[in-house]
């Protein structure tokens, strides 16, 4: 195998917003920001908006996640003039 052309395969804690769960796994994606986990040990983070543990269908419940006002832009650009 070539050298350094492969990503850092770590472990990255993954913080969903809207819930305030937090999960670990592995995970080549890039972040600058850390966590301290329960372990004690400082990992990377990365912020989600929508979880299993947030999302409706997972959930059960109805509710609508409306991130940075999509809903709104929708009915501004598709309003009945």
């Amino acid at each position: 195998m070539k050298k350094d052309i492969h990503p850092n395969y770590r472990d990255v804690v993954f913080y969903d917003t809207s819930s305030e769960f937090k999960f670990m796994t592995k995970s080549t994606i890039e972040t600058s920001e850390t966590i301290e986990w329960t372990d004690g040990n400082s990992y990377p983070v990365y912020k989600i908006e929508v979880s299993s543990e947030s999302h409706p269908f997972y959930t059960g419940k109805k509710m609508l996640l409306d991130t940075a006002g999509r809903v709104e832009k929708f009915n501004k650009r598709y309003a009945k003039k």
